[in-house]
């Protein structure tokens, strides 16, 4: 899985409109400790690419506890499926496998949660017009070379 609170979409050009809207939960900032990936992620909710909650709907603390935060998974993992499935939300998040293992844990693997990976999100990207091939391509190479981060190319035809 990507560090917490990455925020991979921070480099978008603030003029251009992105097609669905993003929310972290408070948990997910308290996880970032690296400064240049939390100042990606300031300059993200101040260009209003990401909005912030806090966890505080009891049931979404009763989520949030029932997934047990470090267990499976991190605090804020657990608060964003937490606030996922509560507000009805897909979520942005990279290791669907562990996730859908902590839901069946918690017994709430029958409830369905829509995962978006990273590629998921580079495709609605391009089809949307924010970012065309070279530009992902570009993006790809550079996780791929500062945090070792992969991805398979995936069409945005697909």
């Amino acid at each position: 899985m990507s560090q917490p609170g990455d925020a991979r979409f921070a480099f978008f050009n603030s003029k251009r409109d992105i097609p669905c809207r993003f929310v972290a939960t408070d948990h997910v900032e308290a996880e970032i400790e690296d400064n240049e990936q939390h100042a990606r992620y300031a300059a993200a909710v101040a260009a209003g690419h990401l909005e912030t909650c806090t966890v505080t709907d009891p049931k979404e603390v009763a989520l949030y506890m029932r997934l047990g935060p470090g267990q499976r998974l991190g605090s804020g993992e657990c608060s964003a499926i937490a606030v996922a499935l509560n507000r009805h939300h897909a979520i942005a998040i990279d290791d669907n496998k562990a996730v859908n293992r902590a839901l069946r844990e918690a017994g709430l693997a029958a409830i369905k949660l829509q995962i978006m990976r990273t590629p998921d999100i580079m495709v609605t990207l391009i089809r949307a017009g924010i970012l065309d091939i070279a530009e992902a391509d570009s993006i790809k190479d550079a996780w791929e070379q500062k945090h070792r981060f992969r991805i398979k190319p995936a069409s945005p035809n697909s």
